[in-house]
């Protein structure tokens, strides 16, 4: 026992670059650029995803993705500024495609014969459904219901929540990455190699550029080897499926996308309201909120920060809100959530800025705008992504399991609860996904539409499932008992702003703001 010189520590040491420290201006703006091209791949594959089945063509496809960038663009900047103010980037969310499908799939929209006019009639709908639901996460957040809530958490319920923002994701790894083994595989290994084991070479003064821009350099090597393969004609008679997976010519991004647009609310026309749409999308949004919860906390960890106390978090949820609200008026066809994977790269640079990740939200704004040099960035290949997904998911995933480092894990009870809340989110989702398909849309499949959706959303969530079992049996179970095994004294300084000391220099508000908005 006597070699063991490890104990449980509050802050991560293990990294350069804290959330209020800054590299220099010149590798600043490169770390920026490298979070804009990451978080491209899940705000590229959603409207790519959604948009044709909305009746939409290449350019209505190209206009959704510049305006989704332009919208994330925002939210990352006013969370930066005014929410959490972690470097946490904010943008769509694949936890809002079962309700939006459930909108896609109305039978007075599936009506209209004009493709183009559905393609409208369909966004204004989601527009009024989103614009609606934002209101619920703008309450519970402003009025600190959600940070009363969070005061149920503990390091030991957190654990496999946290574990779970990234764990949860794994279909968007290997099995994406497998659809062009020939591209991703090169990626995953490239990003492996020169992060772990190049991290120490130093080619220009003192900066680490491997361990510093690992995905700037190995996007930059695999897109080009991909891009080669596209003009030598290597996919020219394969199948459909490769082809939209390998190719860089696949999306007809670049040529249908205009050089110059600039987004502004409701530019697809009055929004719609209809009372089952927005309920349906009331589910999704209150999953990106537990998702966001935890991701977060991830967030808090890899930038050194302490845990945010109850009222920044409250504070966040419910800037989130006012982005779900600008993704409705700006129509992006999803709402708002953290990126997962720009948690994940801020341990994989060790660098925790959150300069880096506010002047990243001012490349998505510029590049939205200017839309041919935004698409040549948007046609790299998703099996590109996915292997970086690989990493940076299974590196949020450990940070969320870190935190069993203030529990006792010799407690049986504990072992029931952490194993019961990772097998089940794991296990529940993937039951229900099963059963998603394009004609039957989900397990529970009543005869109101926007019921199956609210279901179908929350049980499809690992982060929700492994929330609600982890939180009520922690909880129920000896709890007075157990406040030490379940990481409470360590825990409960962080529940309030000034539990702590450390927390006014992460989270107090820029500008003075402070004065105006007391903490709690």
């Amino acid at each position: 026992m006597e070699d063991i010189t490890h104990p449980p520590m509050e802050q991560l040491q293990d990294l350069e670059y804290c959330i209020d420290s800054n590299p220099s201006w010149a590798e600043t703006i490169l770390l920026a650029f490298q979070n804009y091209i990451l978080m491209l791949g899940t705000n590229v594959m959603i409207p790519s995803l959604i948009v044709p089945a909305m009746g939409g063509d290449s350019g209505d496809k190209a206009r959704v993705i510049q305006t989704l960038l332009f919208v994330a663009g925002l939210n990352t900047l006013l969370q930066a500024l005014f929410g959490t103010r972690l470097p946490a980037v904010v943008g769509g969310s694949f936890a809002y495609v079962v309700p939006i499908a459930y909108i896609v799939g109305d039978s007075s929209l599936q009506r209209i014969t004009d493709s183009h006019e559905r393609f409208l009639h369909t966004m204004r709908a989601i527009q009024g459904a989103l614009i609606v639901a934002s209101s619920i996460q703008i309450i519970l957040g402003y009025s600190q219901v959600w940070g009363l809530l969070s005061r149920f958490f503990s390091p030991l319920g957190m654990a496999p929540v946290v574990g779970l923002v990234g764990l949860g994701l794994f279909q968007r790894g290997f099995p994406v990455l497998g659809e062009c083994v020939e591209i991703g595989l090169p990626m995953l290994i490239l990003v492996i190699g020169s992060s772990q084991y190049l991290k120490h070479v130093r080619l220009f003064r003192d900066l680490p550029i491997f361990e510093r821009f690992p995905v700037l350099i190995c996007v930059t090597i695999v897109w080009i080897y991909s891009v080669i393969l596209t003009a030598s004609g290597a996919y020219r008679h394969k199948p459909i499926k490769t082809q939209l997976s390998c190719r860089t010519d696949r999306a007809n991004l670049i040529t249908t996308a205009p050089w110059f647009k600039f987004p502004y609310p409701l530019q697809w026309g009055p929004p719609t309201f209809s009372a089952g749409h927005s309920f349906a999308m009331m589910a999704a949004v209150f999953v990106s909120m537990v998702e966001s919860t935890g991701a977060y906390k991830a967030a808090a960890r890899l930038a050194i920060a302490t845990p945010p106390p109850a009222y920044v978090l409250s504070r966040g949820i419910g800037w989130q809100g006012i982005g779900v609200l600008l993704n409705g008026l700006f129509g992006t066809t999803t709402g708002a959530t953290v990126a997962v994977e720009n948690v994940g790269l801020l341990g994989l640079t060790r660098v925790g800025s959150r300069r880096v990740v506010q002047i990243s939200a001012g490349f998505m704004i510029f590049f939205s705008t200017l839309g041919k040099f935004g698409a040549v960035f948007a046609s790299i290949p998703i099996p590109i992504f996915a292997a970086l997904y690989c990493i940076l998911f299974g590196l949020v995933a450990s940070v969320g399991l870190s935190f069993l480092q203030f529990t006792n894990m010799n407690s049986m009870r504990n072992l029931i609860i952490t194993g019961l809340s990772l097998f089940l989110g794991l296990s529940i989702p993937q039951f229900f996904n099963e059963y998603w398909n394009p004609t039957r849309r989900g397990l529970v499949h009543s005869n109101a539409g926007w019921f199956n959706a609210i279901m179908n959303t929350i049980f499809s969530s690992p982060v929700t499932v492994s929330l609600a079992v982890a939180v009520f049996l922690d909880n129920t179970l000896e709890v007075e008992k157990s406040k030490k095994d379940r990481g409470m004294p360590w825990w409960v300084k962080f529940r309030t702003f000034r539990g702590d000391n450390r927390n006014e220099e992460f989270y107090t508000l820029p500008f003075n703001l402070n004065r105006f908005f007391p903490p709690t």
